[in-house]
């Protein structure tokens, strides 16, 4: 049986959830972000469980086609953004995740719009935002090469961003004893 998994958002929320399904003695033939394949097909009580066993560690099942899209949009924002070089990007986020869903831009615009009672476009700048934040914090690059890597036109944009967002800028962020940074789930 295939479950559709809201939450799933790292490699580690991968392993929470293949251990959990272990423990109540499900195989897992096959696990990806938001998804996985278990055997045997657990019976209705059995998928209560499930369901109340992974909700108390941050995950919930999704059984509505809708909310599962939305949870693939978003899981395939998280992707891109946390985990790849968008200065490589030729097209939008918005684009490269309608091909790779392969579903029309506009449609998983007004899905996700429904759904999460937010717009796709501030979902994206918002994880934008803490990805920034998280390079901010290693040190490791200057404000124009996060720029660069993000897929910012220049470091003036990402810095008017980062602020409309956050209410500071990154030069300040980066000096704030306590960063406040949002984990990907929320």
């Amino acid at each position: 049986m295939k479950l559709s998994v809201k939450n799933m958002v790292c490699d580690r929320c991968i392993m929470v959830v293949r251990n959990q399904l272990e423990k109540l003695e499900f195989q897992v033939n096959e696990i990806s972000l938001g998804t996985v394949l278990i055997s045997p097909d657990p019976d209705p009580t059995q998928l209560q469980d499930i369901a109340a066993s992974l909700e108390a560690l941050g995950f919930e099942l999704i059984d509505n086609e809708r909310e599962k899209l939305a949870d693939r949009i978003k899981t395939a924002i998280i992707e891109l953004v946390h985990y790849s070089d968008l200065s490589d990007l030729n097209s939008s986020i918005i684009k490269k995740v309608a091909d790779t869903l392969h579903k029309d831009d506009a449609y998983l615009s007004r899905l996700f719009s429904e759904v999460q009672g937010q717009t796709i476009e501030k979902f994206i700048i918002q994880q934008k935002v803490e990805k920034i934040k998280e390079l901010l914090e290693y040190g490791e690059l200057n404000i124009n090469e996060i720029a660069l890597q993000m897929g910012y036109s220049s470091a003036a944009h990402l810095s008017a961003q980062f602020k409309s967002i956050t209410g500071t800028t990154p030069s300040k962020y980066k000096t704030t004893p306590q960063p406040q940074r949002r984990p990907l789930d929320k």
